[in-house]
């Protein structure tokens, strides 16, 4: 799907970002113990070196309640002012209600304000920015607080190495508001696609109605995590660089125009591709890979976040974000800071 050229209503731009990270970390040699795998194979087949894992006592609304709070903060916006909420995540609090909903008293989020989740993966946080562009154009909304969080500990196969080396947990979050035609701030294009014929090369298999949870899918870990790795790296390359481009060139901008590149932080030999597709300098990345690790939909909130804190990305400064997830679901889009 990608959005048309037609003047919007509104224009929205973006006002604040926050993060949060679990204070634990586990570096890769920490799996070596009970994993068939080293430090050196994990970072010359991901570029990973460690990864940050919630306490026990933590769940994915107090994360993203952390992250919320310091978006907010950044805006100079209070919680009162939100009049709608979207959280990306697959790994809420509980199957029901939507994490969401258990964010928004923790942040004082007035009642009756619309709080539900986008389950895109590691593109839920575009896909959400994208939904929170659309409602400030339309008029449906003027403030929007856009999360992306996950606490993927809890759904990682912790014996399974092609998963369990990946994945971290985080939470990061932004403020999107309503502004002026003349704010040089703004928001897209946007576009956002899906290929369900790999529906399966990232996926929970059991615990929805088509095969609940039972006492032999918990023994065979198909409660847990579970990924085709060939077949999500090869789509990664063809879809990642065509999205790329197509919005682009729907934007009028040449990669050399593109200040920032704050990517989804899967695998850095698929954004070693992207930035050869591209023809810019990995020097142009946001990373976070290295020391988190994939933290799925919090991984472009958190590095924008990173990015605009320790002054790299700049007032005036055009950005660029790019991801894909589960579903296949990937996009990108163009956001002015």
């Amino acid at each position: 799907m990608a959005r048309g050229r037609s003047s919007p209503m509104y224009k929205s731009a973006l006002a604040g970002t926050g993060s949060y990270l679990p204070s634990r970390v586990v570096a890769n040699g920490e799996l070596e113990p009970f994993l068939e795998t080293s430090d050196d194979w994990i970072r010359s087949r991901t570029g990973i070196g460690a990864r940050r894992i919630a306490a026990e006592d933590e769940t994915t609304s107090d994360m993203a309640a952390l992250a919320s709070r310091r978006a907010l903060e950044a805006a100079g916006v209070d919680a009162s002012e939100i009049d709608l909420c979207i959280v990306g995540t697959f790994t809420g609090d509980t199957p029901l209600p939507a994490c969401a909903s258990h964010l928004a008293p923790k942040i004082g989020l007035r009642p009756g304000v619309p709080a539900f989740d986008i389950a895109a993966a590691c593109a839920g946080f575009l896909f959400a920015l994208d939904v929170a562009d659309r409602f400030i154009r339309t008029g449906g909304a003027q403030r929007v607080l856009v999360v992306g969080a996950e606490l993927l500990s809890r759904v990682v196969d912790w014996s399974d190495r092609t998963t369990a080396v990946l994945f971290g947990d985080g939470a990061g979050a932004a403020v999107i508001e309503r502004v002026d035609e003349s704010d040089p701030r703004s928001i897209g294009p946007i576009r956002l696609h899906t290929d369900g014929t790999h529906a399966n090369a990232i996926a929970i298999p059991v615990g929805g109605t088509r095969e609940p949870v039972t006492a032999r899918s918990i023994a065979e870990s198909r409660n847990k995590m579970q990924m085709v790795g060939k077949d999500v790296f090869k789509a990664s390359l063809g879809h990642l660089g065509n999205v790329t481009k197509a919005t682009l060139a729907e934007a009028g901008l040449a990669a050399s125009d593109i200040d920032w590149f704050v990517p989804h932080q899967a695998n850095i030999r698929i954004l070693e591709s992207v930035a050869e597709s591209l023809g810019v300098s990995m020097d142009r990345f946001v990373l976070t890979l290295e020391e988190l690790g994939n933290t799925s939909s919090a991984s472009i909130p958190i590095a924008l976040d990173r990015g605009i804190r320790d002054g790299r990305i700049k007032k005036g400064d055009t950005t660029f974000l790019f991801a894909l997830g589960a579903g296949l679901s990937f996009g990108a889009g163009v956001l002015r800071v």
